[in-house]
């Protein structure tokens, strides 16, 4: 196994405990890692047991391990209410498994009535306080926020490379991305600004946003880290407070923001997690109290989310499934469109809703793939932890079995498998049982296909041909996903042919995962939204989504205040 050395100096802070304990804490287990071999470092746990949460009041529980090793003593997912981490009553359980090996990481409580209404209440509670608070407060606590996170990047990665799979590289880009969204929160004091005018003599009409109340977050399995700090810090720092449930497939990252959280100076209630399934959902979005919901993930799950929750009056924003293409065009600079595809379409397994998925290749352009069969057969699949690992596994058992049936539909429907990862594992035997799906790429593909029509959601790229640029847009425009889109080209009018004709929300020229930073809002459309799709994630939209206006007309006339001397005479005037 090889571990980066900067996620090893990482782990004597990762038992870290309340402020009263944190000095002590880390002194003597930095004094005790300083003794320790990299390798007995690397398999220490990072997960702080109930008995850590009872004697020691630790507040960084997480499944994370610096290895894809079998665990011994396998811990049990807690709640996180009132900024206690609070280990569940319930009779449900889910098992986390190490997609790399199968083997069990910890197990994720399908919280209970009595713990989501705790959840709520706390949340409650917290609202009118943190409401109060003053905007310069929320950004300090915002300031703060963004430091933890750098501070423990590796350690948030570590955690994400075993529950989810991906390589500790793309595993800290993950963290990083949400990181950015936390960082242009902090600039709150300048994008919340409201807007007054004088409307008549001595009255004045003004406008402001305030929060909603309590919020929720819905989070996927992709990006355990990135989404969460899409809802954590647009929420809390506008004032609401937020009921977070991280995919029960990987809710370690999002543990650890909770811990970070109470570092940085959010009051208990402001942020709480629950976990579960679709019990867990359906409370959310039945649940009265809640005034906003916040959801990435699948069509199906999203449109039900979105159709439950806008008929209980909530504000829902949803972003779903995808099929983003790049036009391959023959003046392109080739040499980048194949490192850039094959990085965009492989990296992460391919499960990114903007992974690059379909390739529209025009002209003599189809010409190219065998050489873009060689740069993605050179990708090696490894543990995420091995320094090699260029991606990792898919997160399950049963995503591998679909990845795969889609593939076999291809071939099945006339198509070419050019590429074929299907039965790759890494040469390492602890490996053999993960959830192996090599690079595989698929050429001669037909718009009616099922490989096209469907969201693989693996890494797999299905290629598609076509004569003109015309018929690429055309092409590009029928699929009913919005998501992204890209084009390869070095000519100018041709990219602003492209940019102004694609319907996708997100364009990228020469950019083939075109997702904008934190200073704009992730604006897919057409069926990658539910909805209207006005409900974009983070940027002006996101502030807007976690905030309401209110107007107020006050009138105060001048001549109420002047004159202090009294009016002794008679009056002489009617």
């Amino acid at each position: 196994m090889s571990v980066p050395r900067a996620a090893l100096r990482k782990i004597p802070a990762l038992t870290a405990t309340r402020r009263a304990l944190t000095s002590v804490t880390t002194r003597n287990t930095a004094s005790t890692l300083r003794m320790s071999s990299p390798q007995t470092i690397a398999k220490r746990r990072l997960h702080a047991t109930s008995a850590h949460l009872q004697a020691a009041a630790a507040v960084a529980p997480t499944s994370a391990e610096t290895s894809h090793e079998k665990i011994q003593n396998v811990v049990d997912t807690t709640n996180f209410l009132d900024n206690q981490f609070t280990p569940s009553q319930t009779s449900q359980w889910i098992d986390l498994h190490d997609p790399s090996t199968n083997n069990l990481v910890t197990r994720i409580p399908q919280s209970t009535d009595a713990e989501l209404k705790a959840a709520v209440e706390s949340a409650q509670k917290a609202f009118p306080a943190w409401k109060a608070t003053s905007i310069m407060h929320r950004q300090q606590v915002m300031f703060k926020l963004t430091h933890l996170i750098r501070e423990n990047m590796d350690r948030l990665a570590a955690s994400i490379t075993l529950e989810q799979g991906k390589t500790f590289a793309d595993a800290k880009g993950d963290v990083l991305r949400g990181l950015q969204v936390c960082e242009g929160a902090c600039g709150i004091t300048t994008q919340l600004v409201g807007e007054v005018i004088e409307v008549a003599k001595d009255m004045e009409t003004r406008s402001y946003r305030e929060p909603l109340g309590v919020t929720a977050a819905i989070c996927p399995f992709n990006f355990p880290a990135m989404i969460p700090l899409w809802s954590i810090p647009l929420a809390t720092v506008t004032g609401n407070t937020l009921i977070l449930k991280p995919s029960e497939r990987d809710p370690g990252a999002a543990m650890i923001l909770a811990e970070l959280c109470v570092k940085a100076g959010i009051p208990p209630g402001v942020v709480n997690i629950v976990h579960g399934g679709a019990k867990t959902v359906d409370f959310i979005l039945d649940e009265p109290a809640i005034k906003a919901v916040s959801f990435v993930g699948s069509n199906k799950a999203g449109e039900y989310i979105y159709t439950r929750g806008s008929a209980n009056g909530k504000r829902v924003q949803a972003n779903l499934g995808a099929k983003n293409h790049a036009a391959v065009l023959p003046d392109c600079n080739k040499n980048h469109a194949l490192n850039a595809i094959s990085g965009a379409a492989f990296g992460a397994a391919g499960q990114r809703c903007m992974a690059l998925s379909t390739l529209v290749l025009v002209g003599e352009t189809k010409d190219w793939m065998p050489e873009l069969a060689e740069r993605a057969k050179a990708l090696k699949i490894n543990g995420g932890f091995e320094s090699d690992a260029d991606l990792g596994p898919l997160i399950s058992p049963q995503s591998k079995k679909r990845v795969e049936d889609l593939i076999a539909s291809a071939e099945k429907e006339g198509a070419t498998i050019l590429l074929d990862g299907r039965g790759q594992k890494p040469a390492d035997s602890k490996y053999a049982d993960g959830n192996w799906v090599g690079p595989t790429i698929i050429t001669n593909v037909k718009p009616h296909m099922k490989c096209y029509t469907e969201e693989i959601f693996g890494p797999v790229l299905v290629c598609l041909n076509v004569e003109t640029t015309e018929d690429a847009i055309e092409l590009i425009n029928a699929n009913e996903y919005g998501n992204g889109a890209a084009v390869f080209t070095q000519s100018g009018p041709t990219a602003s042919l492209f940019q102004k004709s694609l319907e996708a929300g997100q364009i990228g020229i020469n950019v083939p995962i075109p997702v904008p930073l934190p200073m704009f809002s992730f604006t897919g459309n057409k069926k990658s939204v539910a909805g209207t799709g006005m409900a974009n994630f983070y940027g002006k939209d996101g502030l807007r989504f976690y905030t309401q206006w209110k107007t107020v007309t006050s009138h105060w006339r001048a001549e109420d205040a002047i004159g202090t001397k009294s009016e002794v005479s008679m009056p002489t005037h009617s």
